[in-house]
């Protein structure tokens, strides 16, 4: 039985990959449940977010081609697919893991809604009944490693997220965010945080467009912004200057036509628009009219370069929490194997030390004397516990095992540390 870690992430695929392999909510529990069918699938997780998908698994020797469910899934290449994926097995999975969840491999380091959406994929993993063992304890494993990341190091010292990220890159094209109207597309923890991130930088006209209007009004009741649903996106989108968009819409919901129109409306003032949603929010044609500068995902590097440079001191300290959480879990798995063995030892003790007892009752109830009943079963208790182990003691040093008998002297005579005074 092993760990594995295998999936895609912004370093290894394009976006265009990376939508075409996301797991709508609405699809997650149908998809774990037919992964848990895969040959070899043991226990499953499936985490899926704007900037990767990846599967973790419990398996068998038997090895399952993950990469030809993940493709045949999603209707994707085989060929295409393996190009962009990467696989970690074992210590390496469970390393990979670690990171994922400490925010070490996001593109914005450090960020911290990959720890929640992680245990996100572990409720729904459990939810689904194929998680309950080995894997399960892994993430327990993994959520505490993000825990010690977060507390002990400087990671999380400054509020980090793709969503800041977005807002940063707006800054960087407006000297001054305060007088631009704001419209936020989707109802999200990610527009969430973009709202209170252009709030802090002083924008004060913010409108929210959901789906559901009543989510909408929730949020923007949050954040003191105005609620409208898509049906009026058109007409919001002729007042915005910037307009930032992350909902699980499966097509664009900002098409090329409606932003046209908003353009000839504003009178072709321009437009700060991006894309923080996979699958896309905006239709990528929309970018090409004169006016609009639009972004996505991929486009955040430059603005969260400065934020990568900060945490570099705390992603190195939270590299060495990680190395060694996986020399624990290491010694932790290591020792396991003498758990079976513990166990038939302290069984063969106790029946003895049951038989001796029962003896030793037998003898007072007929009389006999305590003091010299109770030598009795002292003598004879430590007698059949050293018997084997004397045995076998004598046979080794009779073949000349030296080794051996060393390692019975540790075993044997080795002090419990927990004894000393």
């Amino acid at each position: 039985m092993k760990l594995l870690a295998t999936g895609v992430n912004h370093t290894t695929a394009e976006l265009s990959l990376r939508e075409r392999l996301t797991f709508p909510e609405a699809q997650v529990a149908a998809a774990l449940r037919d992964l848990g069918t895969v040959p070899g699938v043991v226990e499953a997780a499936l985490l899926s977010t704007c900037n990767r998908t990846e599967i973790y698994c419990w398996v068998d020797e038997t090895g399952p081609d993950l990469v030809q469910w993940l493709a045949s899934w999603h209707g994707v290449g085989d060929h295409r697919l393996r190009d962009a994926l990467y696989m970690h097995e074992g210590a390496d999975a469970l390393r990979h893991m670690m990171r994922v969840a400490g925010g070490l491999d996001s593109l914005v380091l450090g960020e911290p809604q990959i720890l929640g959406q992680m245990r996100d994929a572990y409720a729904c993993a459990m939810d689904a009944g194929v998680l309950s063992g080995e894997l399960a304890r892994a993430f327990q494993q993994v959520f505490g490693v993000a825990k010690r990341i977060r507390t002990e190091t400087g990671i999380g010292a400054h509020p980090v997220s793709v969503a800041y990220a977005a807002v940063s890159f707006a800054r960087h094209i407006f000297a001054d965010l305060r007088g631009s109207r704001a419209l936020l597309v989707g109802a999200g923890e990610m527009i969430d945080l973009v709202a209170r991130h252009l709030r802090e930088q002083g924008v004060t006209r913010i409108t929210i467009a959901n789906r559901t209007l009543a989510r909408a009004q929730t949020l923007a009741a949050e954040v003191d912004a105005y609620a409208i649903g898509l049906e009026e996106l058109p007409l919001a989108l002729e007042e915005a200057d910037i307009v930032i968009s992350c909902t699980g819409a499966p097509e664009a919901v900002i098409t090329r036509s409606m932003a046209e129109r908003a353009l000839k409306k504003r009178r072709h003032k321009p437009i700060f628009m991006v894309d923080i949603a996979v699958p896309r929010d905006i239709d990528p044609a929309v970018g090409k009219l004169q006016d609009v500068y639009l972004y996505s995902v991929d486009d955040l590097h430059e603005a969260i370069e400065e934020n990568v440079r900060q945490r570099q001191e705390a992603a190195r300290q939270a590299e060495s929490i990680i190395e060694d959480a996986i020399v624990r879990h290491a010694r932790e798995r290591r020792e396991l194997a003498a758990v079976d063995t513990l166990r038939e030892y302290r069984e063969r003790v106790v029946s003895l030390g049951e038989d001796e007892l029962r003896r030793s009752l037998t003898q007072l109830e007929g009389g006999a004397d305590p003091a010299e009943v109770l030598k009795r079963l002292q003598h004879n208790l430590v007698n059949k516990v050293l018997h084997s182990p004397s045995v076998q003691l004598r046979r080794l040093a009779a073949e000349n095992r030296h080794d051996a008998l060393l390692l019975a002297r540790e075993i044997l005579l080795a002090q419990d540390p927990g004894s000393r005074r």
